[in-house]
Formats: C-alpha cells, sequence, structure tokens
C-alpha cells in the first residue's frame, strides 16, 4: 500500500513554526478537552471515571513500549530516514499486535489487581488502540522528524473533538464509562487513517536484518526507560486504585489530569520540536547545550508560576470546575501541580539524554526514582490517605530523580551552573506566587472569587518571570530559525 502526502508545504518547516503550531494545537485541544471533559466528569461522577481511570492506565503501560522504542529511532536517524521506515513499520506492527493478545488475556487479572472487576471490558476495548498506535508509529515519527506540526495538527483535533463527542453522546445514552473507550477507539482508528494520508514517506512493510539490528540496539534500550517511566508516573494512580479504592482513584485521577493542564499545553509541543531540534545540532555540542539551557529558561518561565497558582488555589479550583462533589480531588492537586512542573523540566533532560544516546543512563535514573516511589506511595497511603499518596512522588522528584538527572546531565557536560541560573528567579517568584494565592484562598469563601484573585496573582507572577527569562524566550527563537544566539550566558 502506497499512501502519500496530499499537501505540500508551501514553506520549509522549522523548529519555531513547529512548536508555535504545536502550542497552538495543543491550547485548542486542551481548551475542547477541558470542556468535555467537566461535562463527562459531572455526568459520570467519581466511580464511573474511576472505571475508565482504571483502562486508561492499562492503556498507556502498553504504549510506553508498544513498539520497542525503534520509532524515535526515526527522529535521530543521521541518514536518509526511508533506508529504515519499512523495517520500523513491520517491528512495530508486529509488536502491537502480540500486545494486544496479551492485553485481551490478561485484563480480568489487571482490573481484578486494582480492585475493580467491572473495568474489564473497558479494558479490552480500549486496548484496539495498541494495534492502531502500532500500525502508524512511522508516519508519526516521521512527521515529528520533518516539523510537520501542521499536518499533526490536523489529525490530533480531529483526534480529541471526535473522541470526546462521541463519547459525550454514549454518556448521555446511558453506557457509562464503556463510553470513554468506545469513543478513544474511533477517534484512534480515524487519526490512523490520517497519518497514512500526511505521511511524508510511502506507507510500506519490509525487513532488512542489518536495520533491525541497529534499530534494537538503540530502541530496547529506550522501550526499556520508556516501561520504568511509565511505572514511575502511574504507579501512584495503580496504588490509590488497590489501596484506596474506585471512588479515590477516580478523584486522585481528576486531580492528576487538572495538575496536567499547563503541561499539556507545554509538554507535546516541546517533545514534538525538541527531540529533533537537539538532532540537527548533535554534531555541534557546545550549540546543542546552548539550546537545551535556552528551552530549560524558557520553559521555567512559563509553567512554574501556572503550576504554583494551580497549588495555591487547588480546593477552590476543582470545587468551582468540577461541583463540590470532588472537592477531595483538591487535596491531591495541591501536591501535584508542583509535581507537574518537575517531571516536564524531567522530561526535557530526558530527550537531551536520549539524543545523545545515553540510554542507560536514562534507564538507571527511571529504575531508582520506582524502586524509591513504590514504599514512598504505599507509606502515604496508608498515613495520609489521598494527600499523602500525592505528596509521595514530590518527595521522590526533589530527593532522588532531580539529583541523577543532574548527575547525568553534568556527565554530558551541561553546566549545573548556568541550569540553576535559569530555574533561580521563576522559582522565588512561583514560591511567593503559591503563598499568596494560599492566603487568599483561605480567607475568601467563593470559590469563583479565590480563583479569579489567584488568577490575578498568576498574571503579575508570569509577567515577572517573562521579564526574568526574556532573553532565553530570544535565543529559543533564534535557534529555531536555524540560528546560534549571538552570544553565550551562564
Amino acid at each position: 500500500m502506497t499512501l502519500r502526502s496530499p499537501v505540500t508545504p508551501r514553506r520549509t518547516p522549522t523548529p519555531t513554526r513547529a512548536f508555535v503550531i504545536s502550542v497552538v494545537n495543543a491550547f485548542i485541544t486542551k481548551l475542547g478537552t477541558i470542556g468535555i471533559g467537566i461535562a463527562l466528569a459531572r455526568l459520570l461522577g467519581p466511580e464511573e471515571f474511576g472505571t475508565y481511570a482504571v483502562a486508561f492506565v492499562a492503556l498507556v503501560a502498553v504504549l510506553s513500549f508498544n513498539e520497542l522504542g525503534v520509532s524515535l529511532a526515526i527522529v535521530r536517524w543521521p541518514g536518509d530516514p526511508k533506508d529504515i521506515a519499512a523495517t520500523v513499520t513491520t517491528i512495530s506492527a508486529t509488536c502491537s499486535v502480540l500486545l494486544f493478545g496479551v492485553s485481551y488475556a490478561a485484563a480480568p487479572y489487571f482490573t481484578a489487581a486494582m480492585g475493580n472487576e467491572a473495568a474489564t471490558d473497558v479494558v479490552r476495548v480500549m486496548a484496539v488502540c495498541i494495534v492502531l498506535n502500532g500500525l502508524v508509529a512511522t508516519p508519526a515519527a516521521l512527521l515529528q522528524r520533518n516539523f510537520r506540526q501542521g499536518q499533526r495538527m490536523v489529525i490530533d483535533q480531529v483526534n480529541v473533538w471526535l473522541g470526546a463527542g462521541a463519547s459525550l453522546i454514549l454518556v448521555i445514552a446511558g453506557m457509562g464509562a464503556m463510553s470513554l473507550a468506545v469513543g478513544r477507539v474511533l477517534a484512534s482508528l480515524v487519526a490512523g487513517v490520517l497519518f497514512l494520508i500526511y505521511s511524508p514517506l510511502p506507507y510500506r512493510f519490509g525487513f532488512s536484518l542489518k536495520g533491525a539490528r541497529q534499530l534494537l540496539a538503540f530502541g530496547l534500550p529506550l522501550a526499556g526507560a520508556s516501561m520504568v517511566v511509565f511505572a514511575v508516573g502511574y504507579v501512584d494512580q495503580l496504588v490509590a486504585g488497590k489501596m484506596l479504592g474506585p471512588v479515590a482513584l477516580g478523584l486522585y485521577v481528576m486531580a492528576f489530569n487538572m495538575a496536567g493542564w499547563p503541561s499539556s499545553l507545554l509538554s507535546p509541543p516541546l517533545r514534538s520540536v525538541a527531540p529533533a531540534t537537539f538532532a540537527r545540532l548533535q554534531d555541534r555540542p557546545g550549540d546543542m547545550q546552548s539550546a537545551l539551557l535556552s528551552l530549560t529558561g524558557a520553559l521555567a518561565a512559563v509553567l512554574l508560576p501556572v503550576c504554583a497558582v494551580m497549588m495555591g488555589c487547588a480546593v477552590p479550583l476543582v470545587m468551582l470546575v468540577y461541583g463540590d462533589a470532588w472537592a477531595p480531588a483538591g487535596l491531591a492537586l495541591f501536591w501535584l501541580a508542583p509535581l507537574t512542573a518537575v517531571r516536564v523540566l524531567h522530561e526535557l533532560f530526558y530527550d537531551y539524554l536520549v539524543i545523545l544516546g545515553l540510554s542507560g543512563p536514562i534507564f538507571t535514573v527511571q529504575l531508582m526514582a520506582l524502586a524509591a516511589l513504590v514504599p514512598a506511595l504505599i507509606v502515604g497511603a496508608i498515613y495520609g490517605g489521598m494527600s499523602g499518596l500525592a505528596a509521595a512522588p514530590v518527595a521522590v522528584a526533589v530527593v532522588v530523580t532531580s539529583p541523577m538527572y543532574l548527575r547525568a546531565m553534568k556527565r554530558a557536560n551541561v553546566s549545573l551552573r548556568a541550569v540553576a541560573v535559569r530555574l533561580f528567579r521563576p522559582f522565588m517568584v512561583a514560591v511567593a506566587a503559591g503563598v499568596g494565592c494560599s492566603l487568599l484562598s483561605q480567607s475568601v469563601r467563593s470559590p469563583m472569587e479565590a480563583v479569579l484573585l489567584s488568577a490575578g496573582v498568576g498574571v503579575l507572577a508570569m509577567g515577572l518571570t517573562l521579564a526574568f527569562g526574556r532573553r532565553d524566550i530570544a535565543d529559543v527563537r533564534r535557534w529555531g530559525r536555524g540560528r546560534a544566539p549571538e552570544e553565550a550566558w551562564t
């Protein structure tokens, strides 16, 4: 089968243009999903939402290593990606079909371990997305490599709006948690067709033994790291479902999703552009490091004040958006908001190390974080309930994961002093904003008033951080246009 893109870009895609389009894409996507998500949460309630959350965790677990990490090799491949595209397609499709079978058979055991056997059929329906994801892994990676974010925006918008709209209709029709799974599969199917249409290269199956060896040598350590990354990111939800029950899981997942609002606007665009940008600079180590530092400063200027405001007005924000029934989720949001900021920065470091080919240190960092996280979550859940459960990942991220990432970055010859310079001012402004929002939330009874006043504090805080980070933002724009900044600074 040969499918070619019907669209020929008029201008050569650049990282800056790709990032801007990605941000617009993420903003429109998140605006829609938040609105529909609010409607779904109010219609379903914490228990039904918890049932869907069990299935979603299962899906993310499998997708984290679905194609053994070989598709990312296309992004960093130094030669013509055409040489390996067919082999990547064969490997990813084969793995996805095998993993679908395993997931279907293991669904009852997984849901029993999560304490919600009613989610078994939902898990099995969601597993169809595994196959669809594997089939389009190559076109998706090619679009990322070539900065084709315009076409990716079309795909993402169809995916989100079709899935959310179908789920909303089915919820109203009374299908409960299954409606979310059906909507997700339908949207993934249509998005898969669009990936094939927009693929920069003809979609073909093939196999080269030499190419497969090179791909697996790169991909297998990364797939192992991705599995551990998933565990670090979602083991808290596994513990919540097992120890606190499906209702608490629904509340916790809702808080987790809310905490991810800022990162969902920045992280996908960043991760669609940063690896390709680093890959283009990997033969110029100094420029590659400068690009990393500029991205770190610009990201901190935007992300830290937003997460601080969410932390300060966590409970009023949840009550205003989702209603009083979801108020306990604010206890988890208080901790998960700052955790989001830390994890986005870790993702940037992760992508940098991946492009350098340092899969081993990445795996070690994630493995050590997981080893510390599991007992911390259990202790937190026992002694602090949902609040203790949410606080545990923050402690591990600060005490274990961050120092290990910084050590790995130092070994990659990145100046830690320069990293600290980029983070210090935004961090101090964010702390002040978080404390101010917390005091306002405690002194104002109306959730709406508390959120509006906190938003005002957040605007002032972001104005300061953007002023402090204006040089980094300008440097990011220069890197995106393919030009180095006029002079480096530390």
